[in-house]
């Protein structure tokens, strides 16, 4: 550079080769290829899977301890696929096989949802307007402080870290939002989902090309069904292999491209206890309810990278003081069990940072010093009390502050 301003590195008229880093709101997207993507791509056969159908794969999963490790990093090896290469979504038949469990987890949610509609304020919804469904944030936390019991049983469940650190990888952040769908109510316009899915058009524009596509890594969607969803109730409306437009968060709200959704969307029915499971950045919305009678359950998950920022705070300190003595019950039974590991991994946080690390200093074998996950682990082994635990959770907080 010279004193005249920026070089042009001897580009007639100062024009680079070097194309924009973003975006442009005045250069909509081309529904074109759009369409030649979600209609061209070939569909894969992923054989694990039961059956696919509408380029939807099925899995009909077994007993967790049924599988060896070999075979469960093979079915990781399949989602992984379906998600970033492949359709973009995927069902998991039986995720939940007590429906004895959900029914009394649904007693719960009841509960909440009557105590919170006796209080005043705006209720808001995602892509719906306010007040059309029944709707529970964080029921991660309202569901533990309502009913540990099944609060400890639902969040046992192996599957869900199994599935999740397949598109995450390990200390990812469990979050959960509870949805019921009544009779009458229209379905959801067309969208992605957080992190960019959550800006309005000049918002997204101001994110360079590469996290537009980053950031579907940063989460996965996912709902566990606690009715039955036939078709006529409005389950999940999606449109496969949507997830690979690089412009996708750029597009989702013109009006050509949710009158494309509307044409070629694809909806697969549920049973209670069924999990679905997809990229974020795929196009959905949740269906219109044309049933006489259905109120359509399901329990939203959002699961987070432990390089991304949730949605919704959780603070573990409550929820680990419902269940440890119920939790040091079940580990003096089983050990170690895969259900007690995967309650570890759903509630409590798994990546020690942003920390203070004056104050928590690395281990010596190691670079980061111990997480939430690390100390349960800990105690459970220790046999420490509930009142020992906690002790030590709140020391851990306090030496993290800054």
């Amino acid at each position: 550079m010279n004193g005249t301003g920026p070089s042009t590195n001897g580009h007639a008229n100062g024009h680079s080769p070097i194309g924009p880093r973003l975006f442009s709101v005045n250069q909509p997207p081309s529904l074109e290829k759009f369409k030649k993507l979600t209609t061209e791509s070939k569909p894969i056969q992923y054989p694990l899977a039961a059956s696919i159908e509408a380029n939807v794969p099925t899995y009909e999963l077994p007993d967790f301890s049924a599988l060896s490790a070999a075979q469960r990093s093979a079915l990781q090896d399949e989602w992984y696929h379906i998600l970033l290469s492949g359709p973009g979504v995927f069902v998991t038949k039986r995720l939940y096989k007590d429906n004895t469990l959900l029914e009394r987890v649904n007693t719960a949610y009841s509960s909440i949802i009557d105590e919170e509609k006796k209080r005043s304020g705006k209720r808001g919804d995602h892509f719906a307007g306010s007040g059309a469904n029944d709707r529970i944030w964080n029921s991660v936390s309202k569901h533990c402080l309502q009913d540990a019991d099944s609060f400890l049983e639902y969040y046992s469940n192996p599957w869900l870290p199994l599935i999740s650190s397949a598109w995450l990888g390990p200390h990812h952040r469990l979050t959960a939002q509870v949805n019921i769908v009544k009779p009458g109510a229209q379905a959801q316009i067309s969208h992605r989902d957080y992190h960019i899915g959550f800006q309005d058009n000049e918002s997204c524009a101001k994110f360079p090309k590469a996290l537009q596509v980053a950031s579907q890594f940063l989460t996965l969607q996912g709902a566990v069904a606690h009715s039955d969803m036939p078709l006529d109730s409005g389950p999940t409306r999606l449109l496969p292999f949507s997830q690979k437009f690089e412009e996708g968060y750029m597009a989702y709200r013109i009006p050509v491209f949710q009158e494309y959704f509307l044409a070629k969307y694809v909806s697969v029915p549920l049973d209670q206890g069924d999990g679905l499971f997809f990229n974020p950045a795929l196009f959905h919305a949740a269906g219109r309810n044309d049933s006489a009678d259905i109120m359509r359950s399901a329990n939203l998950l959002q699961i987070s990278s432990a390089f991304g920022k949730p949605m919704e705070m959780i603070d573990t300190y409550p929820l680990v003081g419902a269940t440890w003595d119920a939790l040091r019950e079940r580990y003096e039974k089983e050990g170690l069990s895969d259900e007690v590991k995967a309650f570890v991994s759903n509630v409590a946080e798994g990546y020690p940072f942003p920390t203070n690390l004056d104050r928590r200093v690395p281990e010596t074998a190691g670079m980061a010093p111990e997480s939430e996950q690390d100390l349960l682990l800990r105690a459970l082994e220790k046999g420490w009390s509930r009142e020992d635990l906690l002790a030590e959770m709140r020391k851990m907080r306090d030496d993290s502050k800054a």
